[in-house]
């Protein structure tokens, strides 16, 4: 049954091959300075930092630079640039990049005007702010996360090897965001196919709780159904340009919380996940992958009727003859063959991970609620034995 909730976005966005164009009618909201957020240097390489920068000086925009976001961003990388924001008088963040720009641009927008140390209010005791936000927007060069239209921010501390998110309000959320779906055909297929999965994984995140017959679930198949059949298709041509659009739009409304709406949510995935990228700092969207099976396999008993469910609607499982196990592992065994044709890896010893880290990530590993059974930590052990 749906009960009672509350549905805000305050993301405007701006989807397409020409997209970018309309950073012009965006910068003029905004004061001089910009802060320039992103990672590497690949969009130095694929022309499109050289393009941001032409809009830029075009609209008479101070540029501060902000780069080096790296795949996993640290809370030292965010106090740095706080420093840069608060030296530059930044008045705008701009992040151009995937997922993980678009979280360090929130994480650094809390905290430029925030008094306390931001890992301990935001990623220990989960405060919100109570200082002024900067402004944070998005070009999105890789589709995956959904942070270009939503007030998550995951953080990594490697000193204490902890990897947390939070998840803002409407305030935090980026402005606006600029999805151009030909910005991520240079992506290495490493990095494709985990966006994908990451895609795929928010929904399930979602769609594994409750038994309701609910308008968000419908949803959610309909998306998880999307995604395989683009990805199938991406896998085989990258540039396809349907396909990749496609998925484009299919990360943004897996996690701008629509289909969150009248479900209880699980996210154990994700929480194993961190607590593997944490030790290894591996691939997020790759950790997932790692653990879903054995934590579905898991809780499968738990929530039988929803895996029953998703075996017919979204793999197309004939139950004909079956009892409601066997439809249910056998909807289990159709994904497990999809990542496997995707090229994703099924072990978390491929990230990186060894015997001996077990304990330490179970450690580092955060236990939520979950959706239909609450884990134990010796179960947590259990799936990363079975991962390994």
């Amino acid at each position: 049954m749906l009960g009672n909730f509350c549905y805000h976005n305050a993301t405007k966005l701006y989807f397409g091959p020409d997209s970018l164009e309309y950073l012009n009618e965006e910068l003029p909201k905004y004061g001089k300075t910009v802060q320039l957020i992103y990672g590497g240097g690949s969009i130095q390489k694929n022309g499109i930092y050289e393009a941001v920068v032409a809009i830029l000086k075009a609209n008479d925009k101070t540029i501060v630079e902000d780069g080096g976001v790296m795949p996993n961003p640290t809370i030292e990388k965010v106090r740095d640039g706080v420093r840069i924001a608060r030296e530059g008088k930044a008045d705008l963040l701009l992040a151009v990049g995937g997922g993980s720009c678009c979280d360090y641009a929130k994480a650094v927008a809390v905290s430029v005007h925030c008094e306390e140390d931001p890992w301990e209010k935001y990623y220990v005791r989960y405060e919100e702010p109570d200082c002024k936000i900067l402004p944070v927007g998005c070009v999105l060069t890789m589709a995956g996360t959904g942070s270009e239209m939503n007030g998550g921010s995951v953080i990594t501390n490697h000193a204490i090897k902890r990897k947390a998110g939070h998840v803002f309000g409407p305030e935090v959320m980026p402005k606006f965001s600029i999805l151009n779906p030909k910005f991520t055909m240079s992506l290495p297929r490493r990095q494709m196919i985990a966006g994908i999965y990451d895609i795929f994984n928010h929904i399930c995140e979602q769609y594994f709780s409750g038994e309701d017959d609910n308008t968000s679930d419908y949803l959610a198949e309909a998306l998880m159904r999307s995604v395989i059949h683009s990805s199938r298709i991406a896998v085989q041509n990258p540039q396809d340009y349907e396909a990749r659009s496609n998925i484009m739009w299919s990360a943004t409304w897996a996690l701008n919380t629509l289909i969150s709406r009248g479900k209880a949510t699980d996210w154990m995935v994700h929480q194993i996940g961190h607590a593997v990228s944490a030790w290894t700092d591996a691939t997020h969207g790759l950790t997932l992958a790692a653990v879903s099976l054995p934590y579905y396999r898991l809780i499968l008993p738990y929530g039988l009727q929803k895996f029953v469910r998703f075996a017919a609607e979204v793999w197309k499982v004939d139950p004909t003859g079956k009892t409601e196990l066997q439809i249910a592992e056998e909807g289990l065994a159709a994904m497990k063959q999809w990542m496997k044709e995707l090229g994703l890896p099924l072990s978390i010893g491929k990230l990186g991970a060894t015997a001996d880290m077990i304990e330490g990530i179970a450690d580092s590993t955060n236990l939520l609620r979950g959706a239909y059974h609450k884990l134990s930590r010796a179960e947590v052990v259990q799936i990363l034995k079975e991962s390994i």
